[in-house]
């Protein structure tokens, strides 16, 4: 997932250390350290700062471990687009919405929705659906007036992952695709898998190699030989012409 926010985790823990151990390193240049109003030996000071700066650093290396196997263990998107608004309807709060889900017909399920403003994100609750062509027509709850839509117009909808539609077989989410390590069956790296072309007939993955060109794979089962999300790779055979 990404964790929004999150991955600057690293940069205030590393900081906040290394500013311990400075001041802690700066007692080092006292004469005497005092502690409960009683002064103690040069010495004895000095062993206590280092044995304090010691365990500050262990516990900022343990904090980074733990965060990198925490976004690991939640790489995964908790939560998927399904939909863009593209403008309004009307005069009385409805949307065009345009599907980025298979299946647009699934907005007529859906009791709530997820808005991401870029600034936050609201939980709103769909009060009406209906279709136009390849748009949802969304009503939500509490909004009533083309004014009060008008600002939403090219927001991302989501909804949560156990909202999502049931994945069949070898069927995967774009979101959680974006972002593998894509290895050829003999174990050579090729890239990292940056998007997903959908074509109308078999997706077509898009990786970024490390010359920063783009190698397209189409989505068959000649060519993905295996899809590990837990490790975040895949395994891929090329066909002749491809690369």
């Amino acid at each position: 997932m990404s964790v929004k926010g999150t991955d600057g985790y690293y940069l205030p823990i590393r900081i906040y250390a290394q500013g311990c151990v400075r001041k802690l390193a700066a007692l080092l240049h006292a004469p005497r350290a005092a502690s409960r109003g009683k002064s103690l030996p040069y010495s004895i000071a000095q062993g206590c700062v280092r044995k304090l700066a010691a365990l500050l650093y262990v516990l900022a290396v343990c904090s980074i471990k733990w965060y990198s196997h925490y976004k690991k263990g939640n790489r995964m998107e908790q939560k998927l687009r399904v939909g863009v608004i593209a403008t309004t309807h009307g005069v009385r709060g409805e949307v065009k919405v345009f599907p980025t889900t298979d299946d647009a017909r699934r907005f007529s399920k859906l009791k709530e929705i997820i808005l991401d403003t870029g600034k936050d994100e609201l939980i709103l609750e769909i009060e009406n659906v209906k279709f136009f062509k390849q748009f949802a027509i969304l009503k939500f709850k509490g909004i009533d007036t083309i004014n009060d839509v008008e600002k939403y117009k090219g927001k991302e909808l989501y909804v949560l992952r156990e909202n999502a539609q049931k994945l069949g077989h070898n069927e995967y989410f774009i979101a959680d695709l974006i972002g593998l390590k894509v290895k050829e069956e003999g174990g050579r790296e090729l890239g990292i898998l940056k998007d997903v072309l959908e074509t109308g007939a078999n997706d077509v993955y898009i990786v970024e190699m490390e010359d920063k060109k783009e190698l397209l794979i189409p989505a068959i089962k000649q060519c993905i030989l295996k899809v590990d999300l837990e490790a975040g790779e895949m395994e891929v055979h090329l066909l002749e012409g491809l690369l």
